[in-house]
Parts: C-alpha cells; structure tokens; sequence
C-alpha cells in the first residue's frame, strides 16, 4: 500500500486526525461562548469554603513571592474547578473585619455562608519554599486537615496541585483530576506534514512534548498506571503502534507487522491492547494483543472498515465504529469478539467512542447535518442525547477518570483545539491554542 493510500485509507478509518497546536505554557482564556448542555443528573451541594489570601508572603523574595502566588493562585483555581467546593476568595473576603480571635473570626466567615477555612502560609528553607496549609471547620473551629510542602520554585505547581488532591480525597474519598494528565497531537512545530504527540497538565499548563520523530505521530493512548503511552507514528514508512515511556522518555516500535496499525487502546487492567489493522485493500478489522505486541488476535470480520475501539471500564467489552451496516456507526461486542451488537441509531456518521468510567454510557462524535457534534448514548436503553454547540465541529471525546469532564477537539475558532467540558456546570474552558491540536487522551488517577 502506498503513502498516499495509507493517508487515505486512515482518513476514512479517523474522523479527521489532523489538527491544530497550542501553545505551551500558559492555557488559553476560558472560552465564554453559549453552551447548551442536554443532560439529565442531580447536582450535588458544594461545600462552601472560605481561602484567604496566604499570609508570609509580604517578607519573601520577589521570586519567591511569585511562586507563592502560583501555588495560592492554583490552589484556588483547582478547588474551584474541581465542582465540589464553592470558593470565597480574598476579594469576597474582604467585606470581613476581621480581628484575630479564632472564635470571632470564625463566625464572620460564616456569616457569608462558609462551613469550612482554608489557611495557608508561605516560607523559605534556605532556597526552598515551604507551604503549609490547615483546614479548618468553622462550625467549633474543628482541624479538618494539614499538610506541609517544600521545594524549589519551579514545583509551586505541583505542590498546589498535590495539596488539591489531598484535599479533594478527604472531602469525597476519591483522588481529584488535579494530578491528572491529557495527551494529544500536534502540528504546532511542524504544519501537517510533521505532527507530534504532546502531553500537559490536566488544567492545559506544562505542555510538552513526548515525541519529536518529525513525521506523522498521533492517536495516543494511556496505559491504566500513566507510565506508557501507546500512540501510531509514520517512524518507519507505514503507520505503526509505538510505545513511548513517560519517566524515561524511550519510544520503542510495539506492532508494525502490516501496511496499517492504528487506534490503539490499553484494557483496563493494562495488559492487552485493542488496535485496528489492516487485511486487505479498503478493509480493516479490530485486533487484540499482550501489552508486549505479542500474541495477536483478531476479534471482527466483516467487509467493512472496522476502527477506533474503546474498552468498557471493567475489560468484558469493546465498542468500536464499523462501516458494516452502511455508514460508520458505533458497535459492541464480548471482549473476545462475541455477543456484537449495533449501539447508535442516530446521526448518519457515528465515531470515536469513549466509556464513561462510571456508568453504562459513552460519550461520541455524530454527524446530524454538515457537522459533527458530540453525543452521549446510553449503552442499556440505546438513547442518544446531543450535546449541542452553536458552531464547528467536535469530535475525539474522552472522559475524565471521574466522569465528570470530557476533553475534545474542536474546529469553533478556525483551527482545531482543545477543549474540556464540565458536564455538571455545562462550563467550557480551552486548553490549547498555537497550530491544530487532535485526540485528546485523559489520562487516570494518580494513585
């Protein structure tokens, strides 16, 4: 199979897998454009939580000062965005007059609806930061939660990010996103013809690049621990799966036995990779091998184009789109091929499913009209309901490790960029921005 055939035949197996950048660094301004979110779900109550300003911070270097300003500040914006508290910063604040004692100032804090004090100091250890927070529950001044943090200015956001997590984990007993990372592909270095696989923070900050093999490189995936990220690369002619290692940063070729292997996907358990690759002239089926690359299996046979697999979050299932029926719709089976069964019924082009990890239900891109849009249907009674978006196209979804987010690319300014979505709030903020970015991957919870 030719270069240009191959190009070709992915085209048709990927919705649109070439997009644009962003710059790294700093995200990109949360995106203020309407949103209609139609969902069904009940909101749970945010806990109300005073944070104000850290105190220390006046004696410290200006480096320092601006460091402690980024923890404060990420702080802040991960408790916010996490959708379990409602934040009253220094500025709501600051309404207070507040006098020192405990007791008094408590109940001030709780006049403007508080239930829970965040306090947090900033320091220096030699050439180290040093931040210390406390938790406090206003209502008899009971210590919720402490923690200490040191290290260099360059970590004041992780440490941020950390203390997030902690406080997260002790409010609803799961780890938090804040820790959490999002892989995708870029062009941003290299127009089209050159795209690599890139990484950033769950938030869009730290982007960076993993791969920088100067051809076409794309579609990553994470493996369950975070450690690996399966992605396919044009490396050595002909797509191909590779593997890279976050800690390390080694790429090794994993399955590039065929004219065409891609869409790889990690099980849930980490030691089995779904892939889609090619048998014969316009056809493509969904395969199965060891995390190794070894032991290959072939789950589908059909005529059609058969793409992009997604494991259910407990490894007994795999959807998939397949051409079968006609136009490419999204389709179950049995992990080991069996029990196949046909999923949307909406739409004349269904792509790129993505499992909720927390229920019955993936999340898509659907075509209804001249644009794709993004739908969740449910896996149990069939019904698909659209997330609805004034303009572009939105494809690539995936979930957050708690189900409570979507990231995805979209084509609404131009470029394609990418997005998240809170499901919750129906809030969107935009991650990227430089070149065209594509098929975000959201990686799972630190443990």
């Amino acid at each position: 199979m030719t270069p240009t055939n191959q190009a070709a035949l992915i085209a048709a197996l990927t919705l649109g897998w070439m997009l644009p950048a962003a710059t790294l660094g700093a995200p990109a301004p949360q995106d203020e454009s309407a949103v209609e979110i139609v969902l069904d779900g009940s909101a749970r109550a945010q806990v109300r939580l005073a944070y104000p300003a850290s105190t220390g911070v006046a004696t410290l270097s200006q480096g320092a000062r601006e460091a402690a300003a980024e923890f404060e500040n990420t702080l802040r914006s991960d408790l916010e965005g996490s959708g379990i508290f409602l934040v009253q910063g220094p500025e709501q604040l600051a309404v207070l007059r507040l006098t020192g004692d405990r007791a008094g100032d408590a109940e001030l804090y709780r006049s403007l609806g508080n239930e829970i004090l965040l306090e947090t100091t900033a320091s220096l250890e030699g050439d180290r930061l040093v931040f210390e927070g406390k938790l406090t529950q206003l209502k008899g001044q009971l210590f919720v939660l402490g923690k200490r943090y040191r290290g260099s200015y360059a970590v004041a956001r992780r440490m941020a990010h950390t203390f997030a997590d902690e406080i997260i984990r002790h409010f609803t007993a799961r780890p938090g996103l804040t820790l959490t990372s999002i892989a995708f592909s870029s062009d941003r270095d290299g127009g089209e013809a050159r795209q690599e696989v890139y990484m950033m923070d769950y938030d869009g900050w730290n982007q960076r690049p993993v791969t920088a093999h100067q051809t076409l490189s794309f579609s990553p995936d994470w493996s369950p621990e975070g450690d690996f990220l399966a992605y396919v690369s044009y490396l050595d002619g002909a797509p191909g799966i590779y593997t890279a290692e976050i800690k390390t940063g080694t790429k090794k070729p994993l399955i590039t036995s065929s004219d065409l292997d891609i869409s790889p996907a990690y099980s849930p358990d980490g030691r089995r990779l779904a892939f889609s690759r090619s048998v014969g002239r316009g056809n493509s089926e969904i395969f199965v091998a060891k995390r190794d690359g070894t032991g290959l299996e072939q789950l589908t046979r059909s005529s059609g184009i058969d793409t992009n697999p997604s494991w259910s979050p407990d490894g007994k299932e795999i959807a998939f789109t397949s051409s079968r029926g006609g136009s490419p719709q999204i389709y179950v089976m049995s992990a080991d091929g069996s029990n196949l069964r046909r999923v949307t019924f909406e739409g004349d082009y269904n792509d790129g499913a993505a499992w909720d990890p927390k229920s019955a239900r993936i999340v898509h891109a659907t075509r209804r009209g001249n644009k794709f849009d993004l739908a969740i249907t449910d896996l149990v009674t069939l019904e698909s309901k659209p997330l609805k978006r004034s303009e572009g196209s939105h494809e690539s979804p995936s979930f957050s490790p708690d189900g409570r987010k979507i990231v995805y690319a979209s084509t609404r300014n131009g470029n394609t960029q990418i997005y998240v979505l809170d499901l919750a709030g129906a809030k969107e903020t935009q991650l990227t921005r430089t070149g065209n970015n594509r098929g975000p991957a959201w990686s799972g919870f630190v443990q």
